[in-house]
C-alpha cells in the first residue's frame, strides 16, 4: 500500500513539470515508451505498462487510474477531462480521438463469476465525441473508423454477476444517447439512430438500426454511406477510405485496398 501512495505522488508531481523533464522521468523512472514529438499536458497515467505513439497528443486533465498494459499509437488525440481507470489492456489505435469528459472504466475488482477480460479497443481513425460512458469490465471493441456521436451514449458489458463483451463494428455511426447492453455485436457499415437501446443479439452489416428496444429498420442507402465513409478527422489518410466497402471508391486495377 505504502508503495503505490508512493509511486501515486510520484507521479502526480510528475504531471506538472516541464515537458521535456516530465517524459524523461516516464521513461527511466517508470519504463514507460514515448514515441517522437509526444505532448503531454497535466495528467495521471497511472499504468503498468505505457507506451505512446509518434505526434500523439494527451491534454490537461486526463487521467489513467489502476490501468494495466496501455497502448496508444500514432497521432492519437486524448482530449480533456478524459478518465481511464481499471482494466487488463486498453488500446487506441492510430489516429483515433476522444474529445473530453469521457469515462472509461472497468471495474477492477468486479463480482463476475465467469472471469470476464477487462479489454478496451479503439481501432484505428475512430472518434469518441463528448460524455460518454462505457464499460469494459468485460471486452469493448470498436472497429476501425467508427464514430460514437453526440453525448451521453453507454455501453455495459455486465450485470453485476456476469460479463459479456460488445463488439461494434467497423465503419459504424452512433448517434447520441444510444445504449448498448451486455453481449451485443454491431456488424460493420451500420448506423444507430438517437436513444436507440440495442439489448440483444447480433446484427448483421449494412444496416441503420434504432428503437427501443433497437432492431435492423432497413438496409443503408447511398445517403447513410455517406456519413459512414466520411474521415473522422481532418489529417486521417486518404488511404483509409481505400476499402472495397465503400461504394464511393473504385479500385484501380492492380490495387490493393486497405491500411
Amino acid at each position: 500500500m505504502m508503495k503505490r501512495k508512493f509511486r501515486l505522488a510520484i507521479l502526480l508531481l510528475t504531471a506538472i513539470l516541464p515537458g521535456p523533464l516530465k517524459r524523461c522521468i516516464y521513461r527511466w523512472f517508470f519504463g514507460y515508451h514515448i514515441g517522437r514529438d509526444v505532448r503531454i499536458g497535466c495528467v495521471l497515467l497511472d499504468c503498468l505498462h505505457l507506451s505512446i505513439g509518434d505526434h500523439a497528443k494527451i491534454s490537461h486533465a486526463v487521467a489513467f487510474l489502476r490501468c494495466g498494459d496501455v497502448r496508444i499509437g500514432d497521432h492519437v488525440n486524448i482530449g480533456p477531462g478524459n478518465i481511464f481507470r481499471g482494466g487488463v489492456t486498453i488500446e487506441l489505435g492510430d489516429y483515433c480521438q476522444l474529445l473530453r469528459l469521457n469515462v472509461i472504466n472497468a471495474i477492477p475488482d468486479n463480482d463476475c463469476t465467469n472471469a470476464p477480460q477487462s479489454n478496451f479497443r479503439l481501432g484505428y481513425g475512430s472518434v469518441v465525441t463528448a460524455e460518454h460512458r462505457i464499460d469494459f469490465t468485460d471486452q469493448v471493441t470498436i472497429g476501425r473508423c467508427t464514430t460514437i456521436a453526440g453525448r451521453n451514449s453507454s455501453i455495459w458489458t455486465h450485470n453485476r454477476r456476469t460479463g459479456s463483451p460488445v463488439t461494434i463494428g467497423d465503419f459504424c455511426y452512433v448517434g447520441s444517447e444510444a445504449r448498448f447492453a451486455p453481449g451485443v455485436r454491431i456488424g460493420d457499415c451500420c448506423v444507430i439512430g438517437l436513444g436507440g437501446v440495442v439489448t440483444r443479439g447480433s446484427i448483421e452489416s449494412n444496416w441503420l438500426i434504432a428503437g427501443v428496444p433497437a432492431r435492423p429498420i432497413r438496409q443503408l442507402r447511398t445517403e447513410d454511406y455517406e456519413l459512414i465513409f466520411t474521415k473522422t478527422r481532418p489529417d486521417l489518410p486518404d488511404k483509409v477510405l481505400e476499402d472495397e466497402r465503400n461504394p464511393f471508391y473504385k479500385p484501380v486495377a492492380g490495387s490493393v485496398t486497405g491500411s
